[in-house]
């Protein structure tokens, strides 16, 4: 081993013992809100005193950096010359591919022995800081991205799974339960997203979609349901602002659902750890 990858190899290790715990956020098909969940868990953690980052690996379609308001800041080295995750208002310390591209419009057009690359070096080539959790946001699907994450990470805690209620998302989702399961990660639980339409006016909760989805997956695969987070206007409006939606609205039905989950995350891996 050449001197270089002696070092990246060095620094992975380091990494991965400066980061406790490392959580794949994953959903069986796109347009889910798995990206959405993956920031309010991730800040609903760092608001509970846990030292939280966020890594992005959606590369086609990144929107970390446009949800947390990072997107015109790019990435810049420490003092031992090391890339670092940019530390976002909140004291969440993130990492995506938009903070290095050229322009927010620049299209990543990569095939999956680049993309896995990309993964590697954010593990190999960046200096993270001691975290309590890691979460990961994976794109949609049972690919390269997720894959090359739970290879290249040996130790991953655990998958959470995002689906809405109907029965095309959840047969896409239960795909992802059977990925985890192939692989050996434990699965934390599952979130529907979407789970109601709440009235922004009179506050009344009505389901757009069918119900049972969740609980019919549940008793399939024994997994638990975390949580279920309804559709409310303000959480469009903060992924666009820039404003992670618990930082704005943790006392609303959705607010408070992303503490719930965020709440049980947190106390299965404290029981584990006992």
């Amino acid at each position: 081993m050449n001197e270089e990858k002696k070092q990246s190899a060095n620094l992975k290790e380091a990494n991965l013992q400066r980061i406790k715990h490392k959580l794949i956020v994953m959903s069986g098909k796109g347009g889910v809100g798995k990206s959405t969940v993956s920031v309010n868990i991730a800040y609903a953690l760092a608001s509970q005193g846990y030292k939280t980052g966020l890594m992005d690996v959606d590369f086609h379609g990144p929107s970390i950096a446009k949800m947390t308001g990072i997107e015109d800041r790019r990435i810049v080295a420490n003092e031992k010359g090391n890339p670092i995750p940019i530390v976002a208002p909140g004291n969440v310390h993130i990492l995506t591919i938009a903070s290095m591209l050229e322009s927010k419009d620049s299209a990543v057009i990569w095939r999956g022995p680049m993309k896995t690359g990309i993964i590697k070096q954010f593990l190999d080539d960046f200096e993270w800081p001691e975290l309590d959790y890691l979460i990961v946001d994976c794109p949609p699907g049972t690919g390269d991205e997720p894959l090359s994450i739970i290879q290249a990470i040996s130790d991953i805690s655990g998958v959470v799974i995002v689906s809405t209620p109907q029965d095309v998302a959840f047969l896409d989702a239960r795909k992802s339960i059977s990925f985890a399961h192939q692989l050996n990660v434990p699965i934390v639980g599952l979130v529907e997203n979407m789970s109601g339409f709440v009235c922004p006016k009179c506050g009344e909760l009505t389901n757009i979609f069918k119900q049972g989805g969740a609980k019919k997956v549940q008793k399939d695969f024994d997994i638990e349901i975390l949580g279920q987070i309804p559709i409310e206007a303000d959480i469009v409006d903060s992924g666009d602002d820039g404003i992670p939606y618990i930082l704005r609205k943790r006392e609303t039905q959705g607010g408070k659902a992303f503490f719930e989950i965020a709440g049980k995350i947190a106390e299965n891996f404290e029981k584990k750890n006992k």
